[in-house]
């Protein structure tokens, strides 16, 4: 099976765009979190590989505004 068949196949290329983005902002998870209204511990499971977590396009939105990043960017490999 491909792997872009696979069902976190785009949710991990998000995860690691997120963790990359915030990354270069010098933002913590908590930072983030606090930024975006959302729990430090859903930040968590957002960037985690291990969870099986989704989530929806206003969350991602709401951290691209926060990340100022163009929200197409966290799709980008």
């Amino acid at each position: 099976m491909s792997s872009y068949n696979s069902n976190d196949y785009y949710y991990n290329i998000i995860r690691k765009n997120i963790k990359k983005y915030r990354k270069e902002k010098h933002f913590t998870q908590q930072k983030l979190a606090d930024e975006a209204d959302l729990s430090v511990d859903y930040i968590c499971e957002i960037e985690s590989l291990r969870k099986n977590k989704s989530f929806s396009i206003v969350t991602l939105g709401r951290i691209a505004d926060v990340l100022e990043v163009d929200i197409k960017d966290f799709f980008s490999k």
